[in-house]
């Protein structure tokens, strides 16, 4: 059975964890938030494993020798490198929390970064101190979940102009923009083409390069912003004939492109 993985900051004073106590067979103390979800909530107790994570790539696995403390033995250490071929959403503020649905399966897919839309037909609206702060939480929450040790950056969010611009930055990179959209006529086999030609070059000069696919609201995108995007160099798209939500459709997409860049066998 796959060990329960926590996301800690080492470097915070409740952790008690120095960088040169990184090793097997030294035992550290859990912070007490990780401590209070592994043991009071999954009631994990001596002799138990988990893993441990600071969501940049460190993994620890470890095997609680005292639950009262919360101290446990470290079995080894690992580092795990971002991956070279990244994906992104940019996914539309929605309604009801599919917003958040959405950047939860995104999450446990293996979306690399998460960056958050006003987008024209937005009802839901950005909250500063509190939108931001429940989607940090559901990317933790999701990352612990899927058991990765990468959390994905969550972006600041953006506008249309911005996404604009995004699009621009792209073509200069040499990186790929998919916006999704029902009256979209190019289909799913030209995209893949598309990162296939990304993934190549990524691999001839070694430079890490991003997928992103854009996501709008429940009322879609206008026809104003699609055609800003288009215009900057994005690849509109239709996924198929059945017109998913906007909670859904990024989590598709994400897939599909997980297997076309070798990350799903």
């Amino acid at each position: 059975m796959t060990e329960a993985l926590f996301l800690f900051d080492p470097t915070s004073d409740d952790a008690h964890i120095q960088s040169d106590e990184l090793h097997s067979g030294w035992n550290i103390t859990l912070p007490q938030s990780v401590r209070r979800h592994a043991i009071q909530v999954m009631r994990l107790g001596r002799g138990d494993e988990l893993e441990l994570s600071d969501g940049k790539g460190l993994r620890i696995q470890a095997r609680i020798e005292n639950e009262q403390s919360g101290v446990v033995k470290i079995i080894s250490v690992g580092k795990e490198d971002r991956p070279v071929l990244r994906l992104a959403l940019i996914q539309a503020l929605a309604k009801g929390g599919h917003d958040e649905q959405a950047i939860d399966m995104a999450t446990q897919i293996g979306a690399d970064a998460i960056v958050p839309w006003q987008s024209a037909r937005s009802i839901a609206r950005w909250k500063e101190g509190r939108t931001d702060r429940k989607w940090a939480q559901t990317l933790q929450s999701a990352t612990e979940q899927s058991r990765r040790s990468w959390l994905p950056e969550l972006a600041d969010h953006v506008s249309s102009k911005q996404i604009v611009a995004i699009c621009q930055r792209a073509n200069v990179h040499g990186d790929v923009v998919i916006v999704l959209h029902q009256d979209a006529t190019e289909t799913w086999s030209q995209i893949e083409d598309a990162v296939n030609d990304m993934a190549a070059r990524s691999l001839a000069d070694a430079r890490p390069r991003t997928v992103s696919v854009v996501v709008g609201p429940e009322g879609g995108i206008s026809d104003e912003e699609i055609g800003m995007f288009r215009d900057a160099g994005a690849k509109c798209c239709v996924l198929g004939s059945n017109i998913l939500r906007a909670s859904c459709a990024g989590a598709v997409a994400l897939s599909l492109l997980s297997r076309t860049l070798g990350r799903w066998s």
